[in-house]
This record gives C-alpha cells, structure tokens and sequence, in this order.
C-alpha cells in the first residue's frame, strides 16, 4: 500500500505501509510513520542543525541493518545536509539536516528507525554543547543499577553547581546529559567525564566500570564517557529503537529514576511508542532544558595545576603528558571528596 501525502506543502510518496517492522508486535510502517508525526514537535527540536546518523531497518528489526551517515543521492531537494569532512573518507560526508516534520517522515519511510544525532550542531561540529554519560549495564545487572550510578552522578554534579537530565537508552540502560550551550571542545568534556567514569569505577568498584572490555562488565554498569566525540552519535531523545517491542529513549524525571531504584523494578522506565506520545502530551518535553540551559564545566586543571608539555623536543615530556592527562581526574576525585562531606 502507497500512499501521496503533503505535509507543510512538500510532497512524499510514503510506501509499503502494511510492511511489519517488529514482528513480534505486528507494529507497522505505517505506526512508525505514526509515531514520528506525533512526537515530532518535541522531537525535532532535539535533532535541528545536528550531522544525522541513521540506522535503518528496511526489512524489519529482527533482519539485517545498516548505518547511514551520507544523504542518500535520491533525497528530495528540500531535506537539507551539511558537509562535513571526514578524516576516513578522506573528503565531505553529507550529512542529513532533520530540521522539519516532512524530513522526519522521509527518515522514517525509508524505515530509519534510529536516529543518532550528533553532540555538536553541524555549523560548529568541533564544540559539543552538552556531555553525555551512557551507563550501560552487564547482564544481570539491568537499569536498576543505572539508576544507582545515575544518582551518584547527579550528586556530583550538584555539588558543581550543574543540572542533569536523565532518559532511558530505550534499550538496556539510561543516560545522562549535561546541558552546556556554552564553548568547550571535545577534549574537555572527554577528559571530564572519562575522569568522573574513573572516579565512581574507585569509589564503586563491585558496581561500575570505566573500561570497554565486554569481559569487566558482568554484573556491573559501563559509564561510558567516550561518547563525547566528535565522530561518536548517541540515540536521540525521543527515537524509537530497533528492540522486540517498540521502545522510545525517553526523558524521566529524578522522582522515576529514584523509583525505580526504590522498587528495584526495571519495568518502571520502559516505554514503548504509545505509552510516549501520552506522556509528552502531559509533561510536555522533559528534555527542553538541554537545548537551553547553559553551564560550563568546571576547570578541573585549575584545580590541580598541571605544568603543559614543552613545546620543544624533551626526553621527560612523554611523562609530563602522561601526568597532565591524570591532573583532572586527581581534581574531579578532590571535587567529589569535598562534596561527600558536604552532604
């Protein structure tokens, strides 16, 4: 089944729209076109301006996949990219705007039911303007004990004076994003939150773990800091994600998150397609301060000073480096102490 459509006075030729995408379900193309309509005022917001990564889905989510970074040479002169060069490719990657509701439908009737949008906004890619945490649990381990190492976090970050917002993976674990919406680069908000994934892997070490090795983290969560790169993609607030059921990466509010760890019930921060589109029409969009609030981030070297590497070739300067990269995890694990006996 196709069907003509105009949306905003652009016009789509959506199809196949009986296709099953999870099976499981029995949810269609037609429901995830559905979806994406209706969240789209929150949505869109979080995605304008930012180099789009798609993971699309053509054939359903229990069947192959592939990334889409490039536009597709068969996009509609109207959906907008911005050039973007890549190191790899050695040349420009064409990156897919989703400023506006026609695009979104485009995305999504070329089944892209993923979106990965950049940390950055594609008119200055190198300066992030928010940091995230991904906190990703072992098996057994679930999103309970995110929601443990999510607190940690957010009493971290209240000792530095800053705001954080949580939202579910819509997979497995939860996130946490630090709204900056001020300049910075990726080497400081890398170093700091590596530093602060080292900190609470210290303090919690039968709990957390900083290191990707798939091997440490039975049982444990992964703060995962090295999300905050500039060719690195997070799943955008509000994406459906490819999972037996429909699930969303939906904003919670601090009161969930403690719920949920009091309960010891993972259920609780489970939402599918539906269950959303009820809670933004009653909460509205939990996640706009993060496109809005600006903070900066501590400097974790003005803290503990350290000397920078000579600018002249040195027998000892491999080692200064080596000491300036740990200098801010040192500060962040002063910082933390001085705030444990504050609270």
């Amino acid at each position: 089944m196709d069907s003509i459509v105009e949306i905003q006075g652009r016009q789509l030729k959506l199809t196949n729209l009986e296709k099953v995408l999870y099976p499981a379900v029995g949810f269609t193309k037609q429901q995830v076109i559905d979806y994406y309509v209706r969240i789209a005022p929150a949505m869109i917001p979080h995605l304008a301006g930012r180099a789009l990564t798609r993971k699309r889905y053509p054939n359903g989510v229990d069947e192959d996949f592939f990334y889409e970074k490039n536009a597709p040479q068969h996009r509609p002169d109207w959906v907008k990219v911005a050039p973007i060069w890549s190191e790899g490719n050695h040349r420009n990657v064409n990156y897919i705007l989703c400023n506006d509701l026609p695009t979104l439908v485009w995305l999504a009737n070329l089944a892209a039911i993923e979106l990965h949008p950049s940390l950055a906004l594609a008119k200055d890619i190198t300066c992030p303007t928010m940091m995230v945490f991904d906190l990703d649990p072992g098996p057994p381990a679930n999103i309970v004990q995110c929601c443990h190492v999510g607190m940690w976090l957010r009493e971290i970050f209240e000792h530095f004076g800053l705001q954080i917002f949580p939202k579910t993976s819509g997979s497995k674990g939860l996130q946490v994003y630090v709204p900056l919406n001020t300049p910075t680069n990726y080497d400081q908000t890398k170093t700091f939150a590596h530093a602060l994934a080292q900190l609470l892997e210290q303090e919690h070490p039968d709990m957390v773990v900083s290191d990707m090795k798939k091997s440490l983290r039975t049982e444990k969560v992964l703060v995962d800091w090295s999300q905050n790169d500039e060719h690195k993609t997070t799943v955008a607030v509000y994406s459906l994600r490819a999972r037996e059921h429909p699930t969303v990466s939906t904003p919670v509010t601090w009161d969930e998150v403690e719920r949920a760890l009091k309960k010891k019930d993972a259920n609780l921060l489970v939402f599918e397609a539906k269950k959303v589109i009820e809670r933004v029409d009653k909460l509205g969009d939990l996640f706009a301060p993060v496109l809005a609030l600006k903070q900066r981030l501590p400097d974790l070297k003005a803290v503990v000073p350290s000397q920078e590497p000579p600018a002249v070739a040195d027998p000892g300067a491999g080692a200064r480096r080596a000491g300036t990269r740990k200098a801010p995890r040192r500060a962040a694990k002063a910082q933390v102490a001085k705030a444990k006996r504050k609270v």
